[in-house]
């Protein structure tokens, strides 16, 4: 599957948004994910937060691709 990002053309009904294609949960709990990161950005009380999420973008990336 590959991930098609929000259009800002939001929809509820049904099981998926029509503007993104996402399912309602996937959006759900994407939105869950980033609230953590961003709690534990505050819970940290980095300076730097966009060195952060590089970082952790880039190490999620280097383990999705060791299970390929």
């Amino acid at each position: 599957m590959k991930y098609s990002p929000c259009i800002d053309k939001c929809t509820s009904e049904g099981t998926h948004c029509e503007g993104c294609g996402r399912s309602h949960q996937e959006i759900t709990d994407t939105k869950k994910l980033v609230k953590a990161v961003v709690d534990f950005i505050q819970q940290q009380d980095y300076d730097n937060p966009e060195e952060f999420v590089a970082k952790i973008s880039h190490s999620i990336l280097k383990r999705v691709q060791k299970l390929d």
